[in-house]
């Protein structure tokens, strides 16, 4: 059911020190949206631990530090980091919500419980370790600390702590990125760009750069695409998973509960987003089993008879069906 409202949508001000942008120039827009229905009413999602689970200690200081670190990655990573500097100004949080507390925003609510795992992208069993590296690698487009180093150990620790109460195994509902169901026809990224321009770009800017702070050490809107966002290998370079995250979270304000696109502008845009330049990683080595790649990753070669265009544009369900049926066989 849908019902059609008025809301009233305040812009972020910007110090006396920023240049003016869109995002500060209006302080109040009214604009016409469809109240749409709730992704999820689930009564037993996923919710991080409050602060006083965290254990006295040395494992409770590791634990905020490994939050901080999560929190405000750049201050410590980024171009100007006070530990080293390994990234493109991002915080990790930037792509995990809420320190990776929110729920359906991308948190970390199963990752303890379902790593170490066989991931098809590297062929290898990977562990906490190698997940926070890949975040590194490819949504931070740098280089990931050293495993040994007390700021990956701090991570992995807040992140561990953040999954304790989900049992070994399982995943546990509200982790993650919701699973946006498939349109019926390939992504439009011109019909993309224009929710973008009406929905995005007073945050994120008409380039796409973003808005850094005060201080231009990191980012209140990270940027979408250029040289400073994450790269062609990062998980939100594949639009089913760009798609779902911002159908559960953008603009701001949104939350699964209370979505603000519908699902073919979650789709059109992401198509929008992910067709601008960005940096490119060297993927020669992901994959090395074809047959495991994600059916909306862009680049081939694939098992399948779709093209790299319906890969990466849809439309998705005829290459799933061809998966489907392809294990069904091997049965």
């Amino acid at each position: 059911m849908m019902a059609l409202v008025i809301y009233i949508t305040l812009k972020p001000n910007a110090s006396d020190s920023e240049e003016v942008v869109d995002a500060t120039q209006a302080v109040e827009t009214a604009e016409m949206v469809v109240k749409l229905d709730p992704l999820d009413t689930s009564s037993d999602l996923w919710k991080a631990p409050s602060d006083d689970e965290i254990p006295a200690g040395t494992l409770g200081e590791e634990i905020r530090y490994g939050r901080e670190l999560v929190a405000h990655t750049a201050e410590y990573f980024g171009p100007n980091g006070s530990v080293k500097h390994l990234s493109n100004g991002l915080n990790c949080q930037n792509c995990h919500l809420e320190a990776g507390t929110k729920q359906w925003g991308n948190n970390y609510g199963s990752v303890a419980s379902t790593y170490p795992k066989m991931r098809g992208r590297s062929g290898q069993v990977e562990g906490v370790f190698k997940r926070i590296a890949d975040c590194f690698e490819r949504s931070l487009n740098g280089v990931a600390p050293d495993s040994n180093s007390r700021e990956m150990k701090a991570m992995k620790a807040y992140i561990v702590w953040l999954g304790k109460d989900v049992k070994k195994g399982e995943k546990a509902k509200g982790s993650g990125i919701f699973n946006l169901a498939f349109l019926n026809r390939p992504l439009n990224p011109e019909n993309g760009k224009k929710i973008y321009e009406a929905k995005c770009q007073s945050c994120h800017q008409a380039d796409g750069q973003g808005l850094p702070n005060a201080e231009k050490t990191a980012y209140m809107y990270p940027p979408l695409w250029g040289d400073l966002s994450y790269n062609h290998g990062a998980g939100l370079y594949r639009m089913s998973r760009f798609a779902g995250y911002v159908k559960a979270n953008m603009p701001l304000g949104a939350s699964y509960s209370n979505p603000m696109l519908t699902d073919e502008e979650a789709w059109d845009v992401a198509a929008y987003v992910n067709t601008q330049g960005r940096p490119a990683k060297d993927l020669s080595k992901d994959w090395p089993d074809i047959s495991k790649k994600k059916i909306d990753h862009p680049f081939g070669p694939y098992v399948d008879p779709f093209s790299e265009e319906q890969h990466k544009f849809g439309p998705f369900q005829p290459i799933q069906d061809f998966y489907a049926e392809l294990k069904s066989l091997k049965k």
